[in-house]
């Protein structure tokens, strides 16, 4: 699980054995743990999350979001 992105406390990190699913970053922060689709930017699920703290993780994904598909297409062509 290679963390892509440190970013206020919050972790952002792929994990390897579903790159073959649509582009999503899982986000952990201390024992709170998300996954957000990235296009169309969108909440899979939540675990301990506040409100205002996906309105922050939603924010940063959006700052990022170019990084992280292109993080995303080379993770998923190392295993092709």
């Amino acid at each position: 699980m290679p963390v892509i992105l440190r970013e206020k406390g919050y972790e952002f990190f792929f994990v390897m054995f579903d790159l073959d699913e649509p582009i999503h970053v899982h986000v952990r922060h201390e024992r709170k743990q998300a996954k957000y689709w990235i296009d169309p930017i969108s909440l899979a699920w939540t675990r301990g999350f506040r409100p205002h703290e996906l309105n922050e993780i939603e924010r940063i994904i959006g700052d990022n979001h170019a990084y992280i598909r292109r993080v995303w297409q080379r993770e998923r062509a190392k295993r092709q």
